[in-house]
């Protein structure tokens, strides 16, 4: 089933190349997630999990923000494809990610 959602992204890292003979080529990124949801017994707060998402060429389309990430992250809008697990838990897959729309004021 997919899924879109809001999120706040804290960070990207891109990773190409060769480790003994075999090749590999990814993006990651760091959003925000409910601790909450990632932890058995009582939590406060959010933490940040990795999603890999497409090739190093996905790192290329947010490496103008690399002087001026902003700190408090960026708000994206998250698709996610979710498959249920058999040990009853749901496992998230990134399929895209792209900036959130400008909010207008009412």
């Amino acid at each position: 089933m997919k899924m879109q959602s809001q999120a706040v992204l804290h960070g990207i890292k891109s990773s190409k190349g060769e480790i003994e003979g075999r090749p590999f080529d990814s993006t990651t990124f760091h959003i925000s997630v409910d601790l909450g949801q990632t932890s058995s017994g009582e939590s406060i707060g959010v933490v940040t999990r990795p999603f890999k998402c497409g090739t190093s060429d996905e790192f290329k389309k947010w490496a103008h923000l690399k002087n001026s990430w902003p700190l408090g992250g960026v708000p994206v809008l998250c698709e996610f494809d979710i498959v249920a697990g058999a040990d009853q838990t749901a496992k998230l897959t990134l399929l895209g990610i792209k900036p959130a729309g400008q909010v207008k004021a009412a």
